[in-house]
């Protein structure tokens, strides 16, 4: 039977919501899910691998990336580039594999209006008072910073509707019990069955 192609699944919400601790908490549950790898021009910090961590590239060598369309989505940020390298992600696709991107609400809707196709999970904090307070409760923002994210997220949550799914992270546990049911729906939907059945038939008749 032909090799089913994997789920590009894209993880995004306001900063502070807890992205990467829904995904921190994901990792083990799910260990067959692949994490993209970024490309970046900041230099590596200790114990980071090429290839692991990031692709560690010059900002020469990113942009030439960005002019031959090779990211899906990218962005500049404290003087370097970070982005998502689209063979890497098609390379897992095609071996049948889930990938899961984390990334800012700017760059998922860069890579829906490239990869229309994927996957796309809001994650959202209960309220914005929730989401004050995981911002405060960090301790390194300064009150001006704090109003400033708390007005970008109002306006990132009014893009919700650009997104497949929206996934409340009231509790981390319970963001990843909906994650999971979303990924197992997606893999039941009747359009990847009935291509994997036809693909059957062709081959035992």
């Amino acid at each position: 039977m032909t090799q089913d192609r994997g789920l590009l699944l894209v993880l995004s919400g306001p900063s502070g919501v807890g992205k990467g601790t829904v995904c921190a908490a994901l990792r083990p549950r799910m260990k067959e899910l692949v994490y993209s790898v970024s490309a970046t021009t900041r230099a590596p910090r200790a114990g980071e691998i090429d290839g692991v961590n990031y692709f560690f590239k010059t900002k020469d060598e990113f942009r030439a990336m960005i002019e031959n369309d090779e990211l899906l989505e990218w962005a500049e940020y404290v003087g370097n580039f970070y982005g998502t390298p689209r063979q890497f992600v098609e390379d897992t696709l095609a071996s049948g594999r889930d990938v899961i991107l984390e990334i800012e609400v700017q760059g998922a809707l860069q890579v829906k209006e490239k990869f229309p196709e994927g996957i796309f999970i809001f994650l959202a904090p209960p309220d914005l008072k929730e989401l004050r307070s995981r911002i405060t409760g960090r301790g390194t923002e300064t009150e001006e910073s704090i109003r400033n994210r708390m007005m970008v997220a109002r306006a990132e949550i009014e893009l919700m509707d650009h997104y497949n799914y929206v996934i409340v992270n009231d509790e981390v546990d319970k963001a990843c019990d909906r994650i999971q049911a979303v990924i197992t729906a997606e893999h039941l939907k009747k359009e990847r069955q009935i291509a994997k059945y036809r693909d059957w038939i062709k081959e035992v008749f």
